[in-house]
């Protein structure tokens, strides 16, 4: 466009560019505090009252279809938060990241707290579903707001950081979740109600994203890319899609490896799960102190991630699998703020709402269908081993496609992390 000021090539551009707001001092440490809280709330309803499945099981045995009715209570929130994401973030861009973050953490208690009150298995499954949607709108929010805060290795640092959040609050939620069933199995419903602490403080600590100027872009820039990037948005989305499958496969089924292999006891697989967890949170720390672009290195941790699956398909013992696992997991702990990370350097202020929507339904639909997809697996080769290195040999398989696509476009290395893409 003639008089306009074309955007730099992404090489170009200053990876320590400043953020939007400060990065020290106390405001900044609630801030910060504040959406960790609140990227954490989703996988809270993930796991909270998996221990308590057998006592729900219990009690609602006279209901016909209840074995398959009650294990659905844990799993349906996740399912719709992957269909209703997208939305989301088509309601973050048109009301405000702020004030649907707000609203949606306190309606998050009202539906999360529901079951203390209802005795219908289907009233609380519906409940459960409404908490979906309120953490599909607190997810979208959460990420958006960190990439509208945050510039260059700053953005990089906290989406590292809430995925080192989330990994390490699943093992903390499982825990509580036991604890508090013991009184009960409604007893750990009272854990959601946490978010009408988060609400006011959120109200009063986030600053408003709405009320500033767009500091990634010059308004002649935002202007000529108000249209959406659809083309971009959709491959890394279907990758994400594919990560997220490839992210779970450890946490999901791993007790059911270390069973194949002779080991029962609850202690142990416990521990080879916490171990393995563990080496997540070692991947997105060693991510966010590469300083690298995403782009550059998701072969390279898709490649690291089919290498754990290669040892975990060979492993004839425990200890094997437990090695396979944490190379694994350091691999996946990398992979998952790679992907967020290059998806938001795709996005203007504009659409980063929506375009946040998109990744984090490709994620939660990636995890829904992963026990699926390794269930086809294992029963066209015969073992959920056999299963994983399936999954192993098609991350190798996308690590070279990516790897060789970046070689014809010139893009061999790491080079500094965009803040958005020409």
């Amino acid at each position: 466009m003639p008089g306009s000021v074309p955007p730099p090539p992404p090489a170009a551009i200053d990876a320590t560019a400043p953020s939007a707001v400060a990065v020290s001092g106390p405001a900044h440490l609630l801030r910060v505090t504040l959406l960790m809280a609140g990227s954490c709330l989703p996988i809270l309803g993930a796991v909270l009252i998996a221990p308590v499945l057998p006592k729900m099981q219990d009690h609602f045995a006279s209901v016909p279809g209840a074995e398959a009715l009650v294990p659905l209570a844990l799993t349906v929130p996740a399912l719709a938060l992957a269909l209703l994401a997208p939305f989301a973030g088509v309601i973050v861009d048109r009301v405000g990241r702020k004030r649907l973050l707000i609203v949606a953490t306190l309606l998050y208690a009202v539906f999360g707290t529901a079951p203390l009150w209802l005795d219908s298995l289907g009233g609380i499954i519906a409940g459960r579903a409404l908490v979906g949607v309120a953490e599909a709108a607190i997810m979208t929010c959460c990420t958006t707001l960190i990439g509208d805060y945050y510039s260059g290795r700053q953005r990089v640092k906290y989406l590292a950081l809430q995925t080192m959040c989330a990994s390490a609050s699943a093992t903390v939620f499982f825990v509580l979740g036991g604890a508090a069933g013991s009184a009960g199995w409604r007893v750990p419903f009272w854990v959601y109600a946490v978010s009408l602490v988060l609400a006011p403080l959120m109200a009063i600590a986030l600053p408003d994203p709405a009320t500033r100027a767009d500091g990634d872009e010059t308004p002649a820039v935002a202007q000529a890319r108000r249209s959406f990037p659809w083309r971009q948005s959709a491959g890394i989305c279907g990758l994400t899609f594919f990560g997220a499958m490839v992210f779970y496969t450890v946490p999901v089924e791993m007790s059911y490896l270390l069973d194949d292999l002779g080991v029962e006891n609850p202690g142990v697989i416990g521990l080879a799960t916490a171990i393995a967890s563990a080496a997540t949170v070692g991947g997105a720390v060693a991510f966010a102190r590469l300083k690298r672009s995403p782009d550059p290195m998701l072969p390279v941790v898709l490649a690291v991630c089919a290498v754990g699956f290669g040892v975990m398909f060979l492993a004839g013992s425990a200890p094997l699998l437990v090695v396979g696992a944490v190379v694994n997991c350091v691999g996946t702990g990398m992979l998952l703020p790679a992907l967020l990370t290059s998806a938001m350097s795709r996005l203007a202020f504009e659409d980063r709402g929506r375009g946040t929507g998109l990744w984090t339904a490709a994620f939660f639909g990636g995890e829904f269908v992963c026990p699926l997809v390794l269930l086809a697996g294992e029963s066209a080769v015969g073992s959920l081993a056999g299963a994983v290195g399936l999954l192993g040999l098609a991350a190798a398989l996308v690590a070279a496609v990516l790897w060789a696509a970046r070689r014809r476009v010139g893009a061999v290395g790491p080079r500094p992390l965009p803040e958005r893409l020409a």
